[in-house]
């Protein structure tokens, strides 16, 4: 463009130093020199032409560039956009491995765990909630805790209290031989969507293992404190049996007339009591040799035999009733079979209710008409053993009915109504539950008598 406009300027001056700028195209004689005409016409044409070659060759060269330029910043963006493309995949895959990684965690964690926001919502819920609950995820999600699941042990009070102190809540949730939970409650950050988080641990099985573990020991415990008093109460009874041997030699020989036989029956009592504090001795040392610590197969009526046999040697007042007067009835079931049992615990069962209904029949023993009697019933239904022990003494009343599995220091009410400790058949009690995993009830009334039930499993 600059070289154009050089030109046209030339071409001006030109002219103006010319009287007749065309003068150059004629002939003297004033004719048109056509060729010289055509000739610089076509010069100017070339030039032209070239001027403008050259500019557009100077603008595909620069548009050349250009085009190089724009193809390297595509290329840097493309590759920029690929990096940062690859750099975002990668942050998605990590944040979804992470995300994976914490719903695996939450998913196999052995506990139940529930989470909720700020208006106690459900925002969490893994596999063993599902489990215990049998909701799954997608049923539960956005919805109340206790509409979901109104059977934890928890209050909105209780979670509410977390949520504005932010302080951990820990309680226990205990039901005696069937279940043990421990409960967590804690609070997450202030802009955590999951504003509390619960915690539900089954430790039933540590429970148990501990509580066996204590009953051992205390069984071990209570076994040698069995065997040293059985010792100690048979010195005082092989004292006892060697001088009313002696006084009854004495007593024979003597001449004491009419109080010869009198006293011929004291001594009688006498060495009929240390018989009995002989018996007495005698279980408490198969008690305390007899304790295992695995279950053994065994046949529930010769226990009950044998039970009902060492009861007529222990059981006796001398005012009173023996319990070798009452009538037994025995009614059990044809091929009864054995089952897995501890037979040295059962048999004291037994006997302690066959004390029961001594002590029972005792209270009515002076009554002119008065036959005591007890049944035993012995019977398998489905996958259990049922085992009830009748009598026809004195019955229970409501609290009495209440109070007799219970250890006495269990209790506040002291009242002449409950049961006297001396009788009551907490240990018994706990035997058939928690050693057996039976179940244990009594049922008491005027008309029909006081019956024990025993239900024990076969497997």
């Amino acid at each position: 463009m600059k070289q154009l406009m050089a030109l046209l300027a030339l071409l001006s001056i030109h002219t103006h130093a010319q009287a007749d700028m065309f003068a150059v195209f004629r002939n003297e004689d004033g004719s048109t020199r056509w060729q010289y005409v055509a000739n610089t016409s076509a010069g100017i044409l070339i030039i032209t032409l070239a001027i403008v070659l050259g500019f557009l060759v100077r603008a595909h060269l620069r548009a050349l560039r250009y085009n190089r330029a724009l193809k390297d910043m595509k290329a840097t963006l493309e590759e920029r956009v690929v990096e940062r493309t690859a750099q975002l995949q990668q942050s998605n895959e990590n944040l979804h491995q992470r995300e994976a990684y914490i719903t695996g965690i939450v998913d196999s964690m052995p506990v139940m765990l529930i989470g909720l926001n700020k208006q106690l919502e459900i925002t969490q819920w893994n596999r063993v909630a599902e489990s215990i609950t049998g909701r799954p995820i997608a049923d539960v999600l956005g919805q109340n805790l206790w509409k979901a699941y109104s059977a934890i042990t928890l209050t909105p009070e209780q979670v509410q209290q977390v949520l504005a102190t932010k302080q951990t809540l820990q309680l226990k949730h205990h039901q005696r031989g069937q279940y043990s939970f421990d409960i967590t409650v804690y609070a997450l950050g202030e802009d955590n969507e999951t504003g509390i988080v619960i915690l539900v641990s089954d430790v039933t099985k540590q429970v148990n293992a501990e509580t066996k573990l204590a009953e051992r020991d205390k069984v071990s415990a209570m076994g040698e404190l069995a065997s040293a008093m059985a010792y100690d109460i048979s010195l005082p009874i092989n004292n006892i049996f060697s001088r009313v041997s002696s006084a009854r030699q004495e007593i024979e020989a003597a001449d004491l007339g009419e109080v010869k036989e009198f006293l011929l029956q004291e001594v009688e009592t006498v060495r009929q009591s240390a018989h009995q504090a002989t018996a007495i001795a005698h279980n408490l040392l198969d008690l305390a040799r007899a304790h295992r610590d695995s279950k053994q197969p065994a046949a529930i009526a010769p226990i009950m035999d044998h039970a009902i046999e060492l009861a007529g040697n222990l059981f006796t007042d001398s005012n009173g009733l023996s319990f070798k007067d009452i009538n037994i009835h025995r009614q059990y079931a044809d091929k009864l079979p054995l089952i897995p049992c501890f037979p040295a615990e059962l048999q004291q069962v037994f006997v302690r209710v066959m004390r029961s209904a001594f002590y029972a029949l005792n209270a009515y023993a002076q009554r002119d008409t008065f036959e005591p009697v007890i049944d035993l019933e012995i019977s398998e239904f489905y996958e259990t053993l049922w085992i009830k022990i009748h009598h026809n003494g004195k019955c229970l009343s409501a609290e009495e009915q209440l109070d007799i599995f219970q250890p006495y220091f269990s209790l506040t009410n002291h009242s002449s109504h409950t049961y006297p400790a001396e009788q009551r058949l907490s240990y018994s009690y706990f035997i058939i539950t928690e050693h057996h995993r039976g179940q244990m009830a009594v049922t008491s009334t005027e008309e029909n008598g006081t019956s024990f039930h025993i239900q024990l499993p076969m497997a």
